[in-house]
């Protein structure tokens, strides 16, 4: 009996630890500033382990230009909607921007947009989006549908 005493301060130890620890952000003012990219509260956040085609990108779709960073954008929009946005942080990147992941109804927002073919996972920081990647390019849904360059390479021009 003592010794479950002991396990059970313990667990509550270590969870009340962890809710202390734990950097979470609830959305009561947000904008969107691109497709991986928000300002909740004030405070610029990153989608960490994923990359949306910048703004000025474009991409060919049936020999059509289209606007394939401003529709990562859009989608994120729409996804969003007047929902409360939640982001659990997970440090700060070179640009001391909030590097989360962060969700809304429970949904990761970095594993919809991937998943829809409007972010790639970024692999060069992080495993966690791949699965998600290959389902969107085996069924050709978003940029996978189209001619692109992925945005790390865009950016280097």
């Amino acid at each position: 009996m003592i010794n479950y005493f002991y396990v059970m301060l313990k667990l509550l130890i270590f969870l009340v630890t962890g809710i202390l620890w734990c950097n979470i952000s609830l959305a009561n003012n947000l904008k969107v500033v691109d497709g991986d990219t928000i300002i909740l509260n004030g405070e610029k956040i990153r989608f960490s382990g994923i990359d949306t085609p910048e703004l000025k990108q474009t991409c060919l779709q049936n020999d059509k230009k289209v606007n394939c960073g401003v529709s990562a954008k859009i989608l994120l929009i729409k996804k969003i909607g007047n929902n409360t946005t939640e982001c659990i942080s997970e440090g700060k990147d070179f640009y001391k921007r909030t590097l989360a992941e962060c969700f809304v109804n429970g949904e990761s927002l970095s594993k919809f947009l991937v998943r829809s073919g409007y972010a790639f996972a970024y692999r060069k920081y992080s495993t966690k989006f791949i699965d998600d990647e290959n389902f969107a390019k085996a069924n050709k849904l978003g940029m996978w549908a189209m001619k692109f360059q992925y945005p790390w390479d865009f950016r280097k021009e």
